[in-house]
């Protein structure tokens, strides 16, 4: 069942808002971009032979379809998330594959789950996004049965992943009030630090902890260069309230930073992500989580 969501939250507002809708439109451009994830992923149910799978922050759906698949018969996947237009879509993406996936729009910080209700949970970028990771994990850990396996990936910093942050530094002499990176914010780069990620998981019922750094070729059509660089991330955001002059001057700017990263017709990057893994802690209860969710 869904969750009421509290519109006064700055990630609730932003998902359901430009950026939510934003994901939605540029769908395709999004699961081409991160296809190798979700590969990682799937790969990784298959590897567990997990049959009742959580995808944390999945957005559109892509990689919960693609878990669905991969368990046909054998199980089923669930994606949550706080944005109504990707789960929305999401739902529309199940409902013309006839997959076996279901799609909550709630938090996963604060849904009541089932307890022990998953024996794998899975996110593709995902998890960065919460105000209290402590809470959210311990959260996820009740809705886990003992032993039951957390894969995700997460961005490493913002330096090692300059084509994510090309457009904010060529945009930024023109978008002075661009909303600086705070390192352990919610937002695309709060997990690049794998002590504070470890420190996470530990004190939030997850044991036999491992991050592993990963360099990841990843691509998608020239042609989807301009929607990427005006309709997604901070530089997107801020381009929707900007006047027509400024916009092509910012536009312009932008896709300049862009010629390194051309390659015929791709555009091609190296993401470099944390794949991170670890065990539902049987010494665990749910009494330890934080405000005992």
């Amino acid at each position: 069942m869904d969750t009421p969501l509290p519109l006064d939250d700055e990630q609730t507002r932003l998902w359901n808002g430009h950026a939510g809708h934003a994901w939605v439109r540029s769908q395709a451009l999004l699961d081409c971009m991160f296809q190798p994830f979700e590969d990682l992923l799937v790969d990784a149910v298959g590897a567990a032979a997990a049959t009742r799978v959580l995808d944390v922050g999945c957005g559109t759906g892509s990689t919960t379809l693609a878990i669905a698949r991969r368990l046909a018969m054998r199980g089923r996947c669930t994606g949550i998330d706080i944005s109504a237009p990707m789960i929305t879509a999401a739902r529309d993406r199940a409902d013309r594959a006839r997959a076996s996936a279901r799609f909550l729009l709630a938090n996963a910080q604060e849904h009541r789950f089932e307890p022990g209700g998953y024996d794998m949970v899975v996110s593709r970028f995902g998890v960065m996004f919460f105000d209290d990771p402590v809470r959210a994990f311990g959260n996820l850990r009740r809705a886990s049965r003992d032993g039951a396996v957390l894969r995700f990936i997460a961005w490493r910093t913002a330096a090692e992943n300059p084509f994510m942050t090309a457009a904010e530094r060529a945009a930024a002499p023109l978008l002075p009030d661009l909303p600086a990176r705070q390192p352990d914010a919610p937002g695309q780069f709060a997990f690049a630090d794998p002590h504070r990620v470890h420190h996470i998981l530990s004190d939030s019922g997850w044991d036999e902890i491992d991050l592993q750094p990963i360099d990841v070729p990843c691509s998608f059509p020239a042609s989807g260069l301009d929607e990427y660089l005006t309709q997604l991330g901070p530089v997107g955001v801020a381009l929707q309230r900007t006047t027509e002059p400024l916009h092509a001057q910012v536009v312009q700017a932008v896709r300049a930073a862009f010629d390194p990263y051309l390659h015929g017709t791709d555009v091609r990057f190296t993401a470099a992500c944390w794949t991170v893994g670890a065990k539902a802690s049987p010494a665990w209860t749910p009494a330890q989580a934080p405000g005992n969710v």
